[in-house]
């Protein structure tokens, strides 16, 4: 049985296979259409056929009982035919042989010995059948019979034969009449099949009877069995006829009922949402009610439908008909009750619950699970609701910061969260729906020190049912009780151990308060003296800080005025040391004096590029500096200022490069921008030892130009660079001063690079060297070129 399942499983691909058959001919809702009218007109003939049967059965006894009389009449007519020949035929035999032997007839005894020659002349059989031979002598006498019959010797034949025709009826040609006959002693007269035959001689004539009795014996005979078979199949069929009406009638009214109760059946299973199928497991077939076919929105039809077909709506995801039907087979199971998909005409999925039995028929092997398919797909829409609205309950439950539980009417557990279970570490196998409330509070190991509803603690606008409790670990709780509808009650427990604590905390501040109210009240005064002296203190800051300010305006207009006091004669001394070196007028004549023109002009530069670097510094404390931003090549203020160093550097073997591009244009004051470089790059030259290396890079971030100035100088220390920018702040100091400057140059740069609204910036590690970098608006028409 599970190989029949198994081939007509494996026939899904030819099933399959002939998909392009239905998309080109439909020929199997063809074939389906032919075998529906092929059922309606042999439900048609076959009411037809119920009402001429018993005409038919009628017709046909009439028709064999002419056709057995006709056989019998023709029976008849043949056995007399053939009784009258065999009489003519004996009478001429003996007729012969009496004429031979005529002439040896003795006259003295010529009846015993006629007798005896009679005897001798009969052939054999001749006498059976009743057949009587008589002899008469030329007057008609009877002289001899065979078998014997003395009672007939000696009477005249004609007498016998026939009283009322003459002899001469009985002629040579007269053939086998039928005539009437005496030969008992009771003088009845019965019909004999007789002939004459003439002889020769003295001897008269030779007649040979035979009774009709004896001819037509085998013939009646035969009558009477065909008559009673003939009565007997007549009445057999009379009877069966009887039995088919009677059935037919009982079939067709069955038929209605079945009909009836179907109608019945399929409206209750319809109006259900359920229907009825029948499964024969060995080959595969199934049977649908008409209900379940509008069930599933098809259209209701007789035929069985195949393992394919059903497969082929089926939710492959939900159960495996063949796997089923083999388990069924092998495990010899019998009850079955599976929840499935089955895909309806219009597309969607219909959830059905079958439910069956298997049962065999007595006297066949084939097992056929029987039963029934309920339309469950509301309810299964229904419970999936249900159970998604339980699982959004649980959730809300769950993400509740309050420890919550539900008790039912006795008193048992129906669900708590795990803010529940963890406030009172309860077990897992604990909180399982059921447990009555002594389990749960058995398995407690953190319970309520005051388990029971209680006023004591209660706070002030604590709703009704609402109480306080303490638990063994400290803890304190607010704990909200409910009545439900059918009789439990819930309950929420909120943790106010914070809360409690910060009453305590409130109660320990009251009294620190009071006590402190009694401590200021006491300092009250002494705070009063104090404010009093803190305004004298403030009026005469005030007073120390207009005069500084004013010292510092003093010492800034100072240095402008000393300043440009000195320009004059340093301009004078360091044009006559530079005419007096370059001996314009003639020689000096001592080449010492020479040495001291030169120092006299480098002292004096060098006292000219500080007091220069003094005023600028004052113009900027003193807020006169300004600037006046205009679009800047960079790579040429980077170009100049390196070649205003290149002196120095050149002196010490250092290398200064630059890497700018010739196309980046900044929004800058051109002087500003090349006093910055010019003091970045005199600073790391000024500190890079011998054989160093100094680098000016300039690269585009954004809207903004980054400048970055590198050496490979002595380095500052990370404690020094936040001060370094100061004014006249330097790392060395006089004791241990090895470079000559004044501390302005960095803080100068920094001045003017805030001017422009950049930030410059500071980043040294000790004997490695430093970097300085700071940013300036890129122009416009760079700005886009910069960014891609």
């Amino acid at each position: 049985m599970a190989r029949a399942l198994t081939g007509d499983a494996s026939t899904r691909g030819h099933e399959k296979d002939s998909n392009a058959e239905k998309s080109s001919g439909n020929t199997r809702p063809q074939l389906s259409s032919a075998l529906a009218a092929l059922r309606n007109v042999i439900v048609t003939s076959d009411t037809i056929i119920r009402r001429i049967i018993p005409g038919l059965a009628i017709v046909f006894i009439l028709v064999l009982a002419l056709f057995r009389a006709g056989e019998l009449v023709t029976s008849h007519t043949e056995t007399e035919k053939s009784a009258q020949t065999t009489l003519s035929l004996m009478a001429s035999v003996v007729a012969t042989r009496l004429n031979a032997v005529e002439d040896s007839l003795p006259a003295n005894g010529f009846r015993t010995t006629l007798k005896r020659a009679l005897a001798d002349s009969l052939p054999a059989g001749a006498i059976g059948k009743s057949r009587v031979f008589l002899v008469a002598n030329k007057q008609g006498t009877i002289s001899a019979t065979a078998p014997a019959l003395p009672a007939l010797e000696g009477k005249p034949i004609t007498a016998l034969l026939s009283p009322s025709q003459p002899l001469t009826v009985f002629g040579a040609r007269a053939g086998v009449l039928t005539v009437p006959v005496s030969l008992g002693s009771d003088g009845e007269n019965e019909n004999f099949l007789a002939t004459v035959h003439h002889l020769d001689g003295s001897l008269g004539m030779i007649a040979v009877l035979q009774p009709e009795s004896a001819v037509f014996a085998s013939w009646r005979d035969d009558l009477s069995a065909n008559v009673t078979l003939f009565v007997g199949t007549s009445l057999v069929l009379l009877a069966v006829i009887y039995g088919f009406f009677s059935q037919a009638t009982r079939a067709e009214t069955a038929d209605e009922m079945y009909a009836a109760t179907r109608g019945r059946i399929d409206t209750a299973l319809t109006h259900g949402r359920c229907g009825l199928f029948d499964w024969d497991l060995s080959r595969g077939r199934m049977f649908w009610s008409s209900s379940l076919y509008e069930l599933l929105g098809r259209e209701p039809k007789d035929d069985i439908l195949s393992f394919a077909d059903v497969a082929d709506i089926t939710h492959p995801e939900d159960i495996d008909l063949l796997g089923l039907a083999e388990h069924l087979l092998e495990t010899g199971e019998t009850l079955v009750d599976e929840t499935f998909r089955m895909r309806h005409a219009d597309g969607s999925w219909i959830w059905l619950r079958a439910r069956g039995e298997i049962q065999s028929e007595p006297g066949r092997a084939e097992p056929h699970l029987i039963g029934i398919c309920i339309d469950i797909t509301e309810q299964h829409r229904l419970a999936e609701q249900s159970r998604m609205a339980d699982l959004r309950l649980r959730d809300a439950i769950e993400t509740i910061s309050e420890a919550f539980v539900l008790w039912n009417a006795k008193n048992e557990l129906v669900i708590c969260n795990s803010n529940y279970q963890s406030l009172h570490s309860l077990p897992s196998y604990v909180i399982k729906a059921g447990t009555p409330y002594g389990d749960v509070m058995a398995a407690a190991s953190n319970a309520e020190v005051a388990p029971q509803p209680v006023t004591v603690n209660q706070r002030g606008g604590a709703p009704e049912g609402s109480y306080e409790a303490q638990l063994e670990d400290g803890r304190w709780l607010q704990i909200s009780e409910r009545r439900t509808k059918d009789g439990g009650f819930v309950s929420v427990g909120t943790d106010i151990t914070a809360l409690k604590k910060h009453e305590e905390k409130l109660m320990e501040s009251e009294k620190r308060l009071k006590a402190t109210v009694s401590d200021l009240q006491k300092s009250r005064q002494t705070l009063e003296f104090q404010a009093r002296q803190l305004v004298e203190m403030a009026d005469k800051y005030q007073e120390e800080k207009t005069r500084a300010e004013a010292a510092n305006q003093a010492k800034s207009e100072f240095l402008a005025n000393i300043s440009h006091e000195l320009r004059t004669p340093l301009n004078a001394i360091i044009g006559f040391s530079d005419i007096m070196t370059q001996e314009m007028f003639g020689p000096i004549g001592t080449e010492r004096y020479s040495d001291y023109c030169k120092d006299i002009y480098s002292s004096g530069t060098y006292l000219l590029n500080v007091i220069n670097d003094i005023l600028d510094m004052s113009k900027i404390e003193a807020g006169r500096m300004s600037i006046d931003t205009e679009i800047v090549c960079a790579s040429a203020a980077a170009e100049d200022a390196s070649r205003i160093v290149t002196g120095a550097a050149t002196e010490k073997n250092i290398s200064v490069s630059t890497d700018v591009g010739e196309d980046l244009m900044v929004h800058a004051d051109k002087r500003a921008l090349k006093q910055i470089l010019l003091n970045l790059l005199a600073n790391a030259v000024k500190f890079t030892s011998d054989s160093g290396v100094v680098t000016l890079k300039a690269e585009p971030r954004g809207d903004k130009l980054r400048f970055e100035v590198k050496d490979t100088g002595i380095g500052i220390s990370e404690r020094d660079i936040e001060r370094l920018a100061q004014p006249f702040v330097q790392v060395e100091n006089q004791f241990t001063k090895t470079h000559q400057g004044s501390g302005l140059g960095l803080a100068i740069a920094r001045s003017l690079v805030e001017l422009h609204g950049g930030k410059l910036t500071i980043h040294s590690e000790v004997k490695k060297g430093t970097t300085v970098s700071f940013t300036l608006p890129l122009a416009e028409d760079e700005r886009p070129e910069a960014a891609s």
